[in-house]
C-alpha cells in the first residue's frame, strides 16, 4: 500500500516570502515538531542534486535520512527524495498566490513502505497526516507574528 499525504494552509503572507523559508533547512527545526536537526551532505545553496541529512523521531522511532533535491522552482516548488530505509519518501512543497498578500501552501508526502513498514502504512499514513496539518498551523503561526517574524 503506498503512502500519499496531502496538507494544505493559506498563510498571511507574501508566496516568495513563504517559499524562501519553508524550503531552507535551517528552518527545518523550528516548525517540524519531529525534526531534530539537519545538516548539509553538498554545499549550500540549496538546489537540484543538493544532499541533506534530517533526523527525526516519528511513531517513537529515531530516524536518520538524506533528501536530495530533485526539482527546485523559486517561489513555487521543492521536491525531495530519499531511497534509503524500509520506507522511501518523496516531499514536495508548492506555493502560490492567495489574494493580494497571502500564499496557498501545500504539503505533500508520498512513499511505497517496503517489508514489515508495509504493515503499518495505515498507521503512518494517519500520523504524517496529524503531524503535517500541525506542523503547517506552526509554519503559519511563525510567519504571521508580523515585523519580527523570522522571514523579515
Amino acid at each position: 500500500m503506498a503512502v500519499d499525504v496531502q496538507s494544505e494552509i493559506v498563510i498571511d503572507r507574501p508566496r516568495d516570502e513563504v517559499a524562501e523559508y519553508a524550503i531552507d533547512p535551517s528552518h527545518a527545526p523550528d516548525w517540524y515538531a519531529n525534526i531534530e536537526s539537519v545538516e548539509w551532505e553538498t554545499p549550500a545553496p540549496l538546489g537540484v542534486g543538493s544532499r541533506l541529512a534530517f533526523v527525526a523521531r516519528f511513531l517513537g522511532r529515531r530516524l536518520a535520512y538524506t533528501y536530495e533535491i530533485v526539482e527546485l522552482v523559486p517561489g513555487e516548488r521543492l521536491t525531495m527524495r530519499t531511497a534509503q530505509g524500509p520506507f522511501p519518501m518523496e516531499t514536495t512543497y508548492t506555493f502560490a498566490a492567495h489574494g493580494n498578500t497571502g500564499t496557498h501552501m501545500t504539503l505533500r508526502n508520498r512513499g511505497e513502505p517496503k517489508g514489515f513498514s508495509t504493515i503499518s502504512a495505515p498507521l503512518m499514513t494517519t500520523a504524517m497526516r496529524r503531524a503535517n496539518r500541525k506542523d503547517l498551523a506552526t509554519l503559519k503561526a511563525l510567519l504571521e507574528r508580523g515585523p519580527s517574524s523570522p522571514a523579515s
